[in-house]
């Protein structure tokens, strides 16, 4: 049998690895909206640079879910939730893969080869959208350890913002066809909306595994 003190301690060591994770994911979600106006400034040094640092930060997100794996084996059945976690550890991870992918993309996304549309300006408000998503979500991350049910609340905000993601990748994928002549244009594109909308689906998906953990608490 463990004491209730070691159980407490352990459960918050997990969530603080957790914590972390959510936090370094934050991070790369930021710099990659500090993407885009790069890209209209046709700053190549800057997205490149922007790139790089995210695609670390997908492998220091990597390395933290490695260390709460590590931390759950070890702890054992001392921590009641471990698979819960390890679940919510896995779906957040999962979203700095989709960032470090959109990134990549707007990285060899070449300007010049587009006509003016008003597409790079719907892409832009989908993708602050989902960094927002992404910022509710370190939200609901962080209310773990300070008030389960604040958690439970917050997720409910990560599902409007979801929503919206939603209604704007279907009208910029209409809008493509309608505005962009090339078939390259129209590919290139939607790639990256893709990517973004995937990384805000991800993102309620992960929002949904913490709130179990937060049920448990």
């Amino acid at each position: 049998m463990f004491s209730s003190s070691s159980e407490i301690q352990a459960r918050r060591k997990t969530l603080s690895i957790l914590q972390d994770e959510a936090k370094r994911v934050l991070e790369a979600a930021r710099e990659l909206s500090e993407t885009f106006p790069a890209l209209l400034e046709n700053d190549q040094q800057a997205l490149n640079r922007y790139a790089e640092s995210i695609m670390k930060a997908e492998d220091d997100v990597e390395n933290l879910r490695r260390m709460l794996t590590r931390e759950l084996a070890d702890l054992g059945p001392m921590v009641i939730n471990r698979e819960d976690v390890l679940r919510a550890a896995y779906d957040i991870e999962e979203i700095a893969s989709y960032i470090s992918s959109a990134a990549f993309r707007l990285a060899g996304f070449k300007l010049t080869d587009f006509k003016k549309t008003s597409l790079l300006k719907d892409l832009s408000s989908v993708i602050d959208l989902a960094v927002e998503m992404v910022y509710r979500l370190n939200e609901v991350v962080r209310a773990l350890t300070i008030n389960p049910n604040l958690a439970i609340d917050l997720t409910n905000s990560i599902q409007k913002i979801e929503r919206q993601v939603d209604d704007q990748y279907r009208a910029l994928t209409l809008k493509l066809l309608s505005e962009l002549d090339s078939f390259k244009e129209v590919l290139v594109l939607k790639d990256i909306i893709e990517r973004v909308e995937s990384m805000a689906d991800q993102c309620l998906k992960a929002a949904d595994s913490v709130t179990i953990i937060a049920l448990s608490l």
